[in-house]
């Protein structure tokens, strides 16, 4: 019998969610154990206690990246990293400026802000979001370059580096600053309108955070 693929972590992580949806568009059927960092099943795999981390029979792996190239790799289905050098070589790159540049910006100080501020009364961290917001128009104004001369994150085809980017986007959409952001960046509006429309994107739509509904 062959094991079904684990993905662990909890549904509403980013990085989670693109593990999920590379899972989905290799038509691959997994298990979600929805598993919070620095638990004993993620600790065991994640030498650093982060999610998600993947399970396959008795592989195990961490870190989005490679759960993702283990997934393309290992079975058949629409490849979700070029084969061509260049155009393999961009995704990574674009990969690599979501997860070094644009996650720690969008995620790891702007949304964590509003929905994980650590103040007494659970209310946004004002200071914190007022501070991120130069960052995050930088960051609009080149991913606005960039499908203004592409129809996808990393070139002219759908990829890994979409994944990344779209869960992302999805969080921005509810909080009012990135939301006027998200509505003066038309072009990637419209892409993740677009990308949000794959059956990867609707399978996975994660469950409210605190203080969202």
């Amino acid at each position: 019998m062959v094991p079904i693929l684990e993905i662990i972590g909890a549904p509403q992580s980013n990085f989670v969610r693109t593990a999920r949806m590379a899972c989905v568009e290799k038509g691959v059927e997994y298990a979600l154990d929805p598993t919070r960092p620095h638990t004993e099943a993620v600790d065991a795999i994640h030498p650093f206690g982060k999610i998600p981390v993947m399970r396959h029979g008795g592989i195990t792996l961490c870190e989005t990246k490679a759960i993702c190239t283990y997934v393309d790799l290992a079975f058949d289905g629409p490849a979700l990293m070029p084969r061509d050098p260049e155009a393999a070589a961009r995704t990574e790159q674009w990969v690599s400026l979501v997860n070094t540049a644009i996650d720690p910006v969008f995620a790891r100080s702007y949304m964590v802000a509003y929905f994980f501020s650590g103040l007494p009364d659970g209310a946004p961290d004002r200071a914190r979001i007022e501070a991120a917001l130069p960052g995050m128009r930088a960051i609009f104004a080149v991913l606005e370059r960039q499908f203004s001369a592409h129809a996808f994150l990393a070139g002219d085809g759908f990829t890994i580096a979409d994944m990344f980017l779209l869960p992302l986007i999805h969080y921005l959409r509810l909080l009012p600053e990135s939301a006027a952001m998200l509505q003066d960046a038309p072009r990637t509006a419209e892409w993740f309108d677009r990308i949000s429309q794959r059956p990867s994107a609707q399978a996975t739509v994660p469950p409210s955070l605190p203080g969202r509904r």
